[in-house]
Order: structure tokens, then C-alpha cells, then sequence
């Protein structure tokens, strides 16, 4: 994994759980892991609602002053190049969709100049209805681009469809994950599968669910 880590995706693709994993597993090693919930629009499944998980596992989340309060409006106060500069891991959970990630756009010039230890990875769900289709999926991955001014280096299959999900869910949607990746141009660099299952596939990342709905909780 690269020092730093920018994560964007369409809402509900399973962005911010994947975020959180990969942050906890890092400091269960040892790391020093710095967290971003840059997600200024949306106040639901968002990083910043597992400030205990992190306090616990001893990885630092930078919030905005607004986050889980009824005051939940776009705002923006990270440090974002001091973070970067610093040793450790810097993992950065863009908020879903070229909305979320408009923010990200004044880092862009800051960021740059750790090209080589970056990576802005798109996270996928082939079961998400708004990004079934590769063409739908690569229209919102190229918006989120225009926004941020950044490109994405790699794809993130984390197809799934929450309790529901089986083995043979996660091992169907990999040629979709594929195709978009194909059509993009750029590695499909995993793929996520609820740790429990135990499927088998290439560069396979398992996972805890942390991040549920609210149905799913009960």
C-alpha cells in the first residue's frame, strides 16, 4: 500500500467501509495511520462515524467541525499537506460522487508532488443501480476526475449486496470490475469480499463490515 491513499466512489459502493479496513488493519501493524473523512455533502456512512473504532486502534481521524452534528454542512479545514509530509499512511475517503469530491480539487497541486507514493482508487459495486453498466460507472469515475483535477490509478471491486452477499455474488461481478477497469486504462487492483466467506480470487482484499444500515442493525 502507498503512503497515501485517496478513495473516491458513486454513494453506496462501499467506499468508506473499505476505507476504515484498510486504516485498522495498518495500525494493528504498527502503523501510523491518519484518516480523512472528506465526505462534506453526504452525513451517512461516513468515516467519521467510527471515532471510537479509530481511538481504539490508535489511528487519527481529521474531521471536519461539522461532522455528526445537525450542522452537517460543506466545510473544509485539513491540513491536508502537512498529513501528506508526515510519516505514516494518509488514507483520504472522498465523499460519493463529483459532489464530494469538488473539495479535493484545492489539494490537487499539493498532492502531486507524491505522485509516485499515491494511489486514487475507484471503488466499484456492480450491484449498485446507478452503476450497473461499465459506461455509467466510467462516466461518474471521469466526473469525479474533472472535480478533483486528479486521475485514478486503480479500480476496487467491492461488489456485494450486504447480508445477502455470498461467495458466487462477489466471484460474478469480477468481469465487471474487470471491464471497467479494462476500459479505463488502468489496473483493477482488488477485489473486497466480507471476510467470513473465504472466497478465493486474484489480489482478493477480505474485510469486516463496519460500515451497515441502519435495517441491517437491528
Amino acid at each position: 500500500m502507498k503512503k497515501i491513499t485517496v478513495i473516491t466512489g458513486h454513494y453506496g459502493s462501499g467506499k468508506t467501509n473499505f476505507a476504515v479496513n484498510q486504516a485498522v488493519k495498518l495500525a494493528e501493524k504498527g502503523e501510523k495511520v491518519t484518516i480523512v473523512d472528506f465526505d462534506i455533502v453526504n452525513p451517512y456512512f461516513r468515516t467519521a462515524d467510527f471515532g471510537d473504532l479509530f481511538k481504539e486502534k490508535g489511528v487519527i481521524l481529521a474531521a471536519s467541525m461539522y461532522a455528526n452534528t445537525s450542522l452537517d454542512i460543506p466545510a473544509i479545514s485539513f491540513d491536508i499537506e502537512r498529513m501528506a509530509y508526515e510519516p505514516g499512511y494518509l488514507i483520504i475517503d472522498v465523499g460519493g460522487d463529483d459532489a464530494g469530491a469538488i473539495g479535493l480539487g484545492r489539494y490537487a497541486e499539493a498532492l502531486e508532488q507524491y505522485k509516485d507514493d499515491l494511489d486514487m482508487l475507484y471503488v466499484v459495486n456492480a450491484y449498485r443501480y446507478l452503476t450497473k453498466d461499465s459506461s455509467e460507472a466510467l462516466k461518474l469515475m471521469y466526473e469525479i476526475e474533472d472535480v478533483s483535477k486528479m486521475k485514478h490509478t486503480g479500480i476496487i471491486n467491492n461488489s456485494n449486496l450486504g447480508i445477502e452477499t455470498t461467495a458466487e455474488t462477489v466471484l460474478n461481478s469480477i468481469s465487471y470490475a474487470e471491464n471497467v477497469a479494462l476500459k479505463a486504462g488502468i489496473p483493477l487492483k482488488g477485489t473486497v469480499y466480507r471476510e467470513d466467506l473465504g472466497v478465493s480470487v486474484k489480489n482478493g482484499i477480505p474485510a469486516k463490515v463496519y460500515v451497515k444500515p441502519v435495517w441491517e442493525e437491528l
